[in-house]
Formats: structure tokens, C-alpha cells, sequence
């Protein structure tokens, strides 16, 4: 994937992101990381067309994200929450034959077939009848991931999947994730999980204050550049 900020400011009742101007090629997995307030959750937002920057572009496969462009490009990719945000009242495969019947008009034969596909890849074909709050929260983020494969986007982002989880529950979800790198697909993703980070993503991006301090591939957070991603690095692992 190619991704190109230029000049990228966002406020809310502060500035959250601060004149960012980046340009990336021939990237599969991104991870972007940084303390709490650091901005890294409100860019990952903007790469997926979510929200707007108040100044600036985001070009994201060539494609600026703006107008109409912004819908046609968010058919093509999927987004994992830090909850799972299922449907409460309908089971687990319901949640994601719902999604293929109403975003890509799939019949529901083949929906229904295609969703247990998905829960089998993630493991959950014992629990696909129940309803999200009968199974752990592990499984829950897992359902949400096989809805994000299901509609076979190009791209998908998580947003800290795991933040919300047990510790003994974050495990699962990470496996599941990491069986995913080399199925093709591209990953933008905000974590604190820095183990994972480094055998799933290719490039990162280090967030203080707004700014993107430190960039560059996994191996940078062995031989820190700048004292802050030194910090971080030591405080998270």
C-alpha cells in the first residue's frame, strides 16, 4: 500500500495532530504507536476516511480521501474496533451474514455459508449461534475480526483490538491476527503490544504529542533513534 500526508492537522478542542507530512511505498502491515493522547487512534481514523483533517491531504493507494472518493474507498476495506461492537441481538454468524447481505448483496445461502467460513478460520464454529454476550470477550473481538475478513476488503485497520480484553484473553486475538500476514490483504493497526508488533508489521510509525517523532522498519525499536521512542520501548516491554 502507499500512503501520503501532506501538511495534516486535526483538532478537537486541541490540536490532536500537528502538521504531519509522510509518504510511504510498498507497505503491508503498518503499525502505528505512541502513549495514550499521543494521536496514533485519531490518524488511523483519517486513513480509513472516518474523519476529516481540519487542514491537509491523506492519499492512501492514490486515491485523496475526500468527497465521493471517501465511500467508494471504504468499500474496499474494514475496520476492528477496541470493541467488538456486535449486533447484541443477533447470534455471532447472524452479525456477519448481516453485513455481507446488506454491504455486498450477497443472497443469504451464501452469506450464510461464507460467514461460517469465516468463524471456522478464527476458530469459532462451536460458538457461531450464540449471541455475543455468551462468549468471552476473546472470542467476541475474534468474531469481529472474521466479519472485517468477510467482506474480503483490501485493507484492514484495528484499533488497539486487544485494549479491552482480559490479559489471559489478548493472546487468542493476537494468534488469530498474526495467521493472518501473508493472505494478501494490507494491515494498518494501532497497538501497545510490541512483541506482536515486531513480527507482524514491516513499518512503524512512533506518535508523540501530535508529531511523528520516529518512523522506519520494526527493527528500529531494538536501536532507538530519539529518547522518547527509547522511553516508550522500555516502559511497554
Amino acid at each position: 500500500m502507499e500512503i501520503k500526508l501532506e501538511h495534516v492537522s486535526k483538532y478537537y478542542d486541541r490540536k490532536i495532530l500537528d502538521d504531519l507530512s509522510l509518504e510511504l511505498k510498498d507497505i503491508h502491515a503498518l503499525g502505528i504507536i505512541g502513549e495514550s493522547g499521543c494521536g496514533k487512534s485519531t490518524l488511523l481514523r483519517l486513513l480509513a476516511g472516518m474523519e476529516k483533517p481540519e487542514k491537509g491531504s491523506v492519499w492512501v493507494n492514490g486515491t485523496l480521501l475526500q468527497g465521493k472518493a471517501v465511500k467508494e474507498y471504504q468499500k474496499e476495506i474494514s475496520y476492528v474496533f477496541q470493541k467488538h461492537n456486535l449486533f447484541p441481538h443477533l447470534s455471532v454468524k447472524e452479525n456477519i451474514v448481516l453485513i455481507l447481505n446488506k454491504i455486498k448483496k450477497m443472497p443469504r445461502p451464501e452469506a450464510e455459508q461464507k460467514a461460517e467460513t469465516m468463524l471456522k478460520k478464527v476458530r469459532l464454529e462451536a460458538e457461531m449461534d450464540k449471541k455475543p454476550d455468551a462468549v468471552s470477550g476473546g472470542q467476541a473481538q475474534r468474531a469481529s475480526i472474521a466479519r472485517a475478513l468477510a467482506t474480503d476488503p483490501q485493507m484492514i485497520f484495528l484499533d488497539e483490538p486487544t485494549a479491552a480484553l482480559d490479559p489471559l484473553l489478548t493472546g487468542e486475538v493476537l494468534r488469530v491476527i498474526q495467521e493472518l500476514k501473508g493472505s494478501g490483504k494490507d494491515f494498518i493497526f494501532v497497538t501497545h503490544e510490541l512483541k506482536f508488533l515486531k513480527n507482524f508489521a514491516d513499518y512503524i510509525l512512533f506518535m508523540d504529542q501530535g508529531k511523528i517523532v520516529e518512523k522506519g522498519s520494526v527493527e528500529c525499536l531494538d536501536a532507538p533513534q530519539t529518547e522518547r521512542l527509547k522511553n516508550f520501548v522500555e516502559g511497554e516491554l
